[in-house]
């Protein structure tokens, strides 16, 4: 049995789920509404203020899809209440970001700025000049938008500069040995 499936999900009050035909599931608290459509194969259940997510059989495919379906649910309902955050942060000499209306305008050591737009859904915000903050309902989207946005300046290795998440540590490498071997 999975372990993560089988573990029901708690439904908070303030929080309506419905389970449509073909397993579309609408997840909605307040103004944050969240929609997917889950495997076919796996039953939810609601009762009591529980979801729990059902297989079918044991067979290798619906062991994978039971843990994964209800990890998705999941998130889904902690996203509607609570709500996902990916924290960047820009290292280098003149490397920063600043909000303008709509954009965040990131100086990254090219030769001119780089505009990145937020999706519908999330909200990124700059705090200082130097750190950037994606929030969202959508656990998946939030963490596609942080990855965008690092893929702008990845990290080097060799100085540590670039855009990189809060909690990530860059393996730095050695540089030059030296003028070695010269006379």
């Amino acid at each position: 049995m999975s372990r993560i499936g089988r573990m029901p999900i708690k439904v908070p009050q303030n929080v309506t789920i419905e389970v449509g035909e073909a397993n579309h599931v609408v997840v909605q608290a307040g103004d944050h509404r969240l929609e997917r459509r889950l495997p076919d194969a796996m039953r939810i259940v609601q009762e009591d203020g529980e979801l729990r997510v059902e297989r079918p059989t044991e067979s290798r495919q619906h062991r994978a899809l039971h843990g994964l379906t209800r990890t998705l649910v999941a998130n889904m309902v902690i996203g509607v209440t609570d709500g996902f955050t990916r924290r960047l942060e820009i290292n280098g000499v003149g490397y920063r970001a600043q909000k303008v209306g709509d954009l965040v305008m990131f100086q990254l050591g090219y030769s001119h700025p780089v505009a990145f737009e937020a999706p519908p859904g999330v909200t990124i915000n700059v705090e200082g000049n130097n750190r950037v903050v994606v929030t969202g309902a959508d656990k998946e989207l939030v963490g596609e938008t942080a990855a965008r946005i690092r893929r702008i300046r990845p990290p080097e290795p060799y100085k540590g500069k670039g855009i990189k998440y809060a909690e990530e540590q860059i393996r730095r490498k050695a540089g030059k040995a030296g003028g070695k071997g010269k006379k």
